[in-house]
């Protein structure tokens, strides 16, 4: 009774096996473009890590996206194809959901911001508040870039996700009521997109594989 997690949703890739009690295996690296060759591989040897065969799996939960259009085309193609292939559920998450579910509430000031790389120098943001022990979006994530978000934020914030060591000297900068979490504790982790898929799961929030489509953002300008 096993879930599998794939992140594909940017250049931090992540795997996990879940068995709904604890974490049999997690893997996450940045790939350099490479997810198309290195994503099967990865996965045939973390399942074999486990003992276990793509047919033992109960379900696949994979990172739905805003994202890289490759990466989530790449993640979700694989994702289908085993859930297709092996008549099991399968769970999409939104990437930033799984940024906040890695964020230890404790650390987070005032609202936490998740945030992930979209490319072009353009960021992807979410706010998020605490509800019934879950980080819960409170607006649509959208494309901005630091420049242009940073002065906009004029109440006390918790920044977690991707955040470059420019960016970070940036928002340092932006004043102190900004505050950013650990990398380590900041970093997307693949079990927390197990579990977020195992709760979907619970609760039959079940995707079909055949219509499922990744979540792609277009900024302000159309572009």
């Amino acid at each position: 009774m096993t879930l599998l997690a794939i992140d594909t949703a940017t250049r931090w890739t992540g795997l996990a096996l879940h068995d709904g009690t604890a974490v049999l295996v997690e893997q996450g690296w940045r790939a350099q473009y490479t997810q198309s060759v290195e994503l099967s591989p990865a996965i045939a040897t973390i399942l074999q890590r486990a003992g276990l065969e793509p047919a033992d799996l109960k379900g696949i939960a994979i990172a739905l996206g805003p994202g890289s259009y490759t990466g989530l085309r790449i993640g979700l193609g694989v994702a289908k194809g085993l859930a297709l292939a092996h008549h099991m559920p399968l769970i999409g998450v939104p990437t930033l959901d799984i940024t906040a579910a890695s964020v230890d509430r404790g650390r987070v000031r005032g609202q936490l911001l998740a945030v992930a790389e979209a490319g072009r120098r353009r960021i992807t943001v979410a706010p998020y508040e605490w509800q019934k022990r879950l980080w819960v979006a409170t607006a649509e994530p959208y494309n901005t870039t630091w420049e242009t978000l940073l002065p906009t934020l004029e109440q006390p914030t918790t920044l977690a996700g991707e955040i470059s060591a420019d960016a970070a000297r940036l928002v340092r900068q932006a004043g102190r009521h900004l505050h950013l979490v650990n990398p380590a504790s900041s970093v997307r982790r693949p079990a927390c997109l197990a579990e977020l898929g195992w709760y979907r799961l619970r609760h039959k929030m079940i995707d079909d594989p055949r219509t499922l489509t990744p979540i792609y953002l277009r900024d302000p300008d159309g572009s």
